[in-house]
């Protein structure tokens, strides 16, 4: 008899694939998630409100991300636009939060539209895979090097965490990660580096908010808030699952973040779109050696997504609880594995120099008219590309 669907998700669980995902959570909580506090600070929200905005993209970002990872059999982590949210600071006061819940939900419209048109699939199948990894090699590029960056403010705890990280990789490298993780806390405890007792159970109580349209929050935050969730968050995401040999329906993809979207908006949830750099976390060798078995971490992230939006309130003050340092350097080291075989495909691709200059564009973090460098990096990339091949 054949086993269920659930039994067989199920059996291909593995440690190493569930630590992944928490790992991808815990870096977004720690990262994006500090941008989104600086958005309430300027809209001077309330705790209660900002609480609930957590709840809204942690539970969008879950529902999901075990949706797609579970139908697709891929790891499809997903998160809230960390460039979108970063559109919000000079915005408010300004602009009410009514008008910016409008705003997310003309922009979930826009990006369902654009997902069920296929536009941004065809797009995504005229990237060769050498741009396409120097693209997420220039992407993750800074993060790796941020994760020596602690040693000036706290060297005995960075140090450690770099000498577990090479036991670990040694000696059990499928579970490197988590036991970096452990190896970090119990550093940073030892040292007094944390402060955990501050830390209590708070649950969230969404609030529901009623959106208002207006013309200058739909070309101040809804329009840039779809280009900058498209180039910023979709291009390097779908990127990385196509460098790491998942091919995926887009249109799928973005439909489905769409809808979640357009739900978790009403509670001050922003965008939800696909995540690029905690998606190299799931992706690799790390969250396990067989590819078909590793979209076990997106259903882990989904579900650990799906716990720290329930408890929103406990999840701020534990990350509030630990050193910055920690997550930073935990988050380099983790792509180490990432960043290498991006590189690898880099150096292998016929188009080594065009990615090459993807890669240069992308690490330098320009911006211009806006735009990002993940998306310039793309478009030189592909440019050199065109021009620099041979002639038939």
């Amino acid at each position: 008899m054949q086993p269920s669907l659930a039994a067989q998700r199920w059996a291909d669980s593995s440690v190493s694939a569930i630590a992944a995902g928490f790992l991808a959570v815990l870096v977004s909580l720690a990262g994006p998630l500090a941008i989104f506090y600086q958005a309430a600070q300027a809209g001077q929200m309330s705790n209660q409100m900002f609480a609930s905005w957590v709840w809204g993209i942690t539970l969008g970002a879950a529902v999901a991300g075990i949706v797609l990872s579970w139908t697709l059999k891929a790891p499809i982590i997903t998160a809230w636009s960390a460039p979108g949210t970063a559109l919000l600071i000079p915005l408010f006061p300004a602009l009410s939060i009514h008008e910016a819940v409008g705003a997310y939900l003309t922009a979930a419209v826009l990006l369902l539209l654009i997902g069920l048109s296929g536009g941004f699939e065809r797009l995504m199948a005229h990237v060769p895979k050498g741009v396409a990894s120097g693209m997420m090699a220039g992407i993750l590029l800074p993060f790796g090097l941020n994760a020596f960056k602690g040693m000036s403010t706290l060297p005995l705890l960075v140090c450690g965490m770099l000498a577990a990280y090479l036991i670990c990789k040694r000696l059990y490298p499928r579970y490197s990660v988590v036991l970096l993780l452990a190896a970090g806390i119990l550093i940073a405890a030892l040292t007094g580096q944390t402060h955990l007792g501050d830390v209590k159970l708070q649950l969230v109580t969404p609030q529901f908010i009623t959106p208002e349209w207006s013309w200058s929050s739909t070309f101040s935050l809804a329009l840039p808030l779809v280009l900058t969730t498209l180039s910023g968050q979709y291009l390097p995401g779908m990127a990385i699952l196509k460098s790491a040999g998942y091919d995926v329906p887009v249109r799928r993809v973005v439909v489905v973040n769409s809808v979640a979207s357009f739900v978790t908006a009403f509670t001050g949830g922003i965008t939800i779109a696909i995540a690029a750099i905690t998606a190299a976390m799931c992706t690799g060798r790390d969250a396990h050696e067989d590819p078909s078995r590793r979209y076990v971490a997106g259903i882990a992230n989904g579900v650990f997504y799906l716990l720290a939006g329930l408890c929103g309130g406990s999840v701020v003050m534990l990350f509030a609880a630990l050193p910055k340092e920690l997550i930073v350097t935990l988050a380099g080291l983790a792509l180490v594995g990432p960043i290498s075989m991006n590189l690898a495909q880099v150096a292998d691709a016929p188009e080594r120099e065009a990615a090459v200059l993807t890669f240069l564009a992308t690490a330098s973090g320009m911006t211009f008219l806006g735009l990002g460098s993940a998306f310039w990096g793309i478009l030189i990339g592909m440019a050199a590309h065109r021009l620099l091949r041979p002639a038939k």
